[in-house]
């Protein structure tokens, strides 16, 4: 079946596509939790996908509705779109919080700096960072992927 140019059945994927290769080749996701009345929150996220412990992780600011959606619900997912749209890819899990650290060379900052590394590379001023972590009370989100699903529809 068409439907506008597009095909629309059991063949619109493409059988080599493998959604975590999305995963890692695309930062920007969009992340949706559970609000208190089962409605999704959804907030576009800049993550790091460690393909091989297959995990994502996500540094969000402490206080905000994702944070404290998953604290109560650690249930979530991130979906993931390539640059022209028709390649997608979902990563579902339950989500552990780390931090935030109240010391800028606690565990907590630590994760905050491995998260930095695999992502970025090195850090031009590591002290002013870790700081900054403790006074922007960061967190890290670390999703452990369950689930992951998506299609190449060209």
């Amino acid at each position: 079946m068409r439907l506008g140019g597009m095909r629309l059945g059991r063949d619109m994927t493409d059988a080599d596509f493998d959604p975590r290769a999305l995963i890692s080749d695309t930062k920007l996701g969009i992340l949706a939790t559970i609000k208190s009345n089962g409605v999704p929150q959804l907030s576009p996220v800049t993550s790091v996908y460690d393909r091989d412990s297959d995990r994502i992780y996500v540094s969000v600011t402490e206080g905000r509705a994702k944070t404290a959606n998953l604290r109560r619900d650690p249930r979530a997912a991130i979906e993931f779109t390539s640059p022209d749209g028709y390649t997608w890819a979902t990563a579902e899990g339950d989500v552990t919080v780390v931090g935030p650290g109240s010391d800028p060379n606690g565990p907590e900052v630590d994760a905050l700096v491995d998260y930095y590394r695999r992502g970025a590379g090195e850090h031009p001023d590591w002290q002013e960072y870790r700081a900054v972590m403790v006074s922007d009370r960061r967190v890290l989100l670390i999703l452990n992927v369950g689930r992951v699903y998506g299609a190449k529809l060209r």
